[in-house]
């Protein structure tokens, strides 16, 4: 259990706090709400190449990461389809620090010509070393590609192509920030030993000055209803021929998330899970395999993926895959199936809260989410997930209809 306390400020930010008595450390977190799926289908990349800006200094503070040193501090980010998190961990005792400089450049970011151009650079640089020069980098674009048609999820983080970052302009960028870096757009999140009134005045002390911004987002694009099976066959210099079939499922915060999460560590958790049991071990149709869950905040999807070893066709690995789907469904996983992977989920929640990082980190994602206090239920509703509801997702979701594969064929 993750004790909270929740307060908004009068700009909209959102403040949650968690006093933990066990660390000597601080964690600051701010969140976003501002992912790739907020992005104009000719200028992506724009919230990735925004995570590179934040820490290219502000009027007050040309050196963003030199103060957070100075505190014996360490900082960093990530963005995905659905948000950007920005977080930093330092002694208690120098939380402000770290408070003054996220609230310095959620207003003050200072964008100039030249930082722009030198961020463009790094990025266009990383969109060609990771997706477009190395081996299966353009693997996951072009599934997202085949399972959405209109919804911004079609794109990954790093955008559609490096064109539209290098096209990007000063007004644009600047527009961005504007639009996203805004106090009601935001949530932050702290976990130290602190009384949760003094964070709640430091969250004051330095953000309820920064006035907000209206703003009118305009509505995503809703991904119509897949009615047909997709496939997509592609040919490239890689080692082995892969083959990746998804489908699509609910949001994260739909009930049956929950179930998916598990069928797919049924399927793929570790070397006891189905599939390397089944098609690595004793079939030895593939050298590795996978199952995941996106788990988006618009529906997402359910992933197999799998590597084809040598002596495998690509008919014989999509019936081995299918057939194991069909198992699954029609060969309910035993107790002792159902209680491993159940285990292995609140072992890692556990292990997660002792993390004060972890513990700031999944406050904001939970607020986020729109229901923070499942971040004290999700593990009841792991616990309650029985065979016929695995049964049922298997049914509604592994529908050859729902399905988009991609073989990704080794150049011969």
């Amino acid at each position: 259990m993750i004790p909270y306390r929740k307060k908004t400020l009068a700009n909209g930010l959102t403040v949650v706090v968690n006093r933990d008595r066990q660390s000597k450390l601080a964690a600051v977190n701010i969140l976003y709400r501002v992912g790739a799926r907020d992005e104009a289908p000719g200028r992506t990349g724009f919230a990735h190449l925004f995570e590179h800006l934040m820490f290219r200094g502000t009027r007050r503070h040309p050196d963003f990461d030199r103060p957070v040193q100075m505190a014996s501090g360490d900082n960093n980010a990530f963005t995905n389809n659905d948000y950007t998190d920005f977080y930093i961990t330092l002694p208690r005792d120098r939380a402000e620090v770290a408070l003054e400089l996220e609230s310095d450049r959620m207003e003050g970011l200072d964008i100039t010509p030249e930082k722009l151009a030198t961020e463009k650079r790094v990025v266009i640089e990383e969109f060609r070393q990771r997706y477009l020069n190395q081996p299966y980098g353009d693997q996951s674009m072009l599934l997202r590609a085949l399972a959405y048609r209109v919804h911004p999820y079609r794109w990954a983080t790093i955008g559609l192509t490096p064109d539209h970052i290098a096209a990007a302009s000063l007004s644009e960028v600047e527009a961005f920030y504007r639009t996203h870096y805004r106090p009601s757009n935001a949530i932050l999140s702290l976990s130290a030993d602190l009384d949760e009134e003094r964070m709640f005045d430091l969250a004051e002390k330095w953000f309820a000055p920064i006035a907000d911004r209206a703003v009118e987002r305009p509505p995503r694009p809703a991904e119509p209803a897949q009615t047909e099976a997709r496939r997509q066959e592609v040919e490239r210099d890689v080692p082995a021929t892969t083959l990746s079939i998804a489908f699509r499922m609910g949001r994260r915060t739909d009930p049956s998330f929950q179930t998916g999460d598990l069928v797919s560590d049924l399927l793929a958790g570790g070397d006891s899970g189905r599939l390397y049991r089944r098609l690595v071990k004793e079939r030895r149709l593939f050298a590795t395999v996978n199952a995941y869950v996106t788990g988006d905040l618009d529906p997402g999807l359910f992933v197999l993926t799998g590597q084809l070893l040598p002596s495998t066709s690509a008919e014989e690995a999509e019936e081995a895959l299918w057939g194991e789907l069909e198992a699954l469904r029609t060969d309910p996983p035993s107790d002792y199936e159902l209680e491993k992977v159940k285990n292995k989920f609140e072992a890692n929640t556990l292990f997660g809260e002792l993390n004060v990082m972890n513990k700031a980190m999944n406050l904001g994602f939970y607020e986020l989410t729109g229901d923070l206090e499942l971040i004290n239920r999700e593990t009841a509703l792991y616990r309650a997930v029985g065979r016929d509801a695995i049964a049922r997702f298997c049914r509604e979701t592994f529908r050859p209809a729902c399905s988009s594969t991609l073989l990704y064929k080794a150049s011969r």
